[in-house]
């Protein structure tokens, strides 16, 4: 009694996030090598996969139990977190690595009974002898037993911390710490900058409605354009009646404002319901009054 607390002590405990952590993150670098190595089967015909699939999935997890459980001790999402697995069956209070034996049972209970239970219907679905039907319901029979107890297990580990899977307490493999932690260091750089940024946008969003944009652009064209002359001759309207000065297309229902340029109707009248103070964009004149532009164009000049 006196050497386990000694152990106890002598290792560091893993917290519980830490150790579901580690297992979502092995469970994203399993589909993440499935996914990766069935593109390489995109160009071949459709299903080529779908007979030999469990087969399949069982030689890559070998493929990584060898280099990460038999040669390093952990899993890759274990050492990415600086976790790897003790020897909990051991007396002595150092860290332990696992035995050959344990690495071995390891595989067979994690690999051999996934690939069990993904094969076991395709191996007994087709016969109907006896036997076989039996076999098939007590190859059932044993995984909701087994997922039972995984459901118990889960539970127990949510209340001591230690051996988050049933294979773990089986074989006496515990999460233990590589490194010694140390004390975390909490800087709140990155929560300034989030804080400062959210509140700038914030101040956008308020303020962005109340700019007209519509007129600062009009205005802003005013002054790089040149500034035409105002006259109200029909020689100059002539001049510029052939594209409106909002759209640049030839005016529909050309309309004038006072001001010697010409605008469709529907291009000045939103324009002006928009901004009562709407000023033109060519000369910058406002809108005195909105009247349809009376003059007579040669038909020859529409196909110019």
């Amino acid at each position: 009694m006196a050497s386990n607390i000694g152990n106890e002590k002598s290792v560091n405990p893993v917290l519980r996030i830490s150790q579901l952590d580690a297992l979502e993150l092995n469970k994203a670098l399993e589909q993440l090598v499935w996914s990766q190595f069935t593109s390489c089967f995109q160009g071949f015909k459709p299903g080529v996969l779908a007979h030999f699939e469990p087969e399949v999935k069982a030689f890559l997890c070998l493929i990584l139990w060898k280099f990460t459980i038999y040669s390093k001790n952990a899993t890759v999402g274990q050492a990415i977190l600086n976790i790897q697995y003790k020897n909990n069956l051991s007396q002595t209070e150092k860290y332990q690595p696992l035995s050959k034996h344990q690495k071995l049972w390891y595989l067979i209970f994690t690999v051999g009974g996934r690939w069990l239970e993904e094969r076991c219907y395709d191996l007994f679905s087709n016969r109907q002898q006896q036997s076989f039907c039996k076999i098939k319901s007590y190859i059932g029979f044993g995984s909701g037993l087994l997922k039972l107890c995984g459901l118990v297990n889960f539970l127990i580990f949510l209340r001591k911390g230690t051996f988050a899977t049933l294979t773990e307490r089986i074989l006496g493999i515990r999460s233990v710490f590589c490194k010694p932690q140390n004390v975390r260091q909490i800087g709140f750089e990155y929560m300034n900058r989030e804080l400062l940024w959210h509140g700038f946008a914030e101040f956008l969003i308020y303020l962005l409605p109340l700019i007209n944009v519509q007129k600062l652009k009009l205005k802003i064209s005013s002054w790089c354009l040149p500034i035409a002359g105002l006259s109200n001759s029909e020689n100059t309207l002539a001049a510029h009646c052939r594209e409106c000065s909002l759209c640049g297309e030839w005016p529909t229902m050309p309309h004038t404002i006072g001001c010697p340029h010409v605008f469709c109707y529907y291009c000045i009248k939103s324009n002006f319901l928009f901004d009562m103070y709407f000023t033109c964009p060519k000369c910058g004149s406002e809108v005195h009054s909105l009247q349809p532009l009376k003059y007579k164009i040669e038909m020859t000049e529409l196909h110019v």
